[in-house]
């Protein structure tokens, strides 16, 4: 898979890294030429270029990416290289960095952004992940489809505990995607049997998210013969 990164800071930096070890081909951008230190991450491929700049874009063969990466530290530029990304290269995923929570209602389908990461948000979920069982956390959110993915600790009086993953009535629009058990990472299987701590990962519907959490609540265990 390529991917272009658009900033080629620590975040950016580390995200190509990241990529690079998993076999990807990856593209650092950036146009300050302080930021071009390729004995960092000598696998990738550097372009000292404006990444909103169209003539950037093409000499970065933009068009031959899979994923682009908007990480700048500043959210216009993200934006911007997003929209240029999807609109004018047709690039199959676009994910764009969010640096002020404020605009992050700014970064969704109609700028081009696949999926927005806010730092701030994260950071915040995963704290509330760390601490809350039997509550709903979301993790990230999805423009396209309006869908978020969101996590739930699996508590000790959760009525589903000891339940086969496919005799669960799980709400429309949700996808169980991952369940976390200790050390293991397991793809659900209809066989499976959802256990007490079980960190269960979804993809779903932000107008579901209610009927999930009450779905895994304990709340489940008031209802009477």
């Amino acid at each position: 898979m390529r991917v272009a990164i658009a900033g080629a800071g620590a975040v950016g930096r580390s995200i190509a890294g990241e990529l690079l070890e998993n076999g990807h081909e990856v593209l650092l951008i950036d146009k300050a030429p302080t930021a071009i230190s390729v004995e960092r991450v000598p696998q990738a491929e550097w372009l000292l270029a404006d990444a909103c700049e169209i003539t950037s874009l093409d000499e970065a063969a933009l068009q031959r990416c899979n994923v682009v990466i908007a990480a700048t530290g500043d959210d216009k530029v993200n934006l911007v290289v997003s929209l240029l990304a999807k609109t004018e290269y047709a690039v199959p995923r676009v994910v764009a960095r969010v640096n002020n929570p404020k605009n992050e209602w700014l970064f969704n389908e109609s700028w081009g952004v696949d999926v927005a990461v806010s730092t701030p948000r994260l950071m915040s979920a995963l704290v509330e992940e760390a601490v809350s069982v039997g509550d709903l956390v979301r993790l990230l959110r999805f423009s396209h489809g309006d869908a978020n993915l969101v996590e739930l600790t699996l508590p000790p009086e959760a009525a589903l505990a000891g339940t086969r993953v496919g005799e669960v009535d799980w709400p429309q629009d949700t996808s169980l995607v991952t369940i976390i058990r200790g050390t293991r990472v397991l793809t659900p299987s209809p066989d499976d049997v959802l256990e007490a701590g079980d960190e269960l990962l979804f993809v779903a519907a932000q107008a579901r998210e209610e009927q999930l959490e009450d779905l895994l609540s304990v709340r489940r265990e008031e209802v009477s013969d």
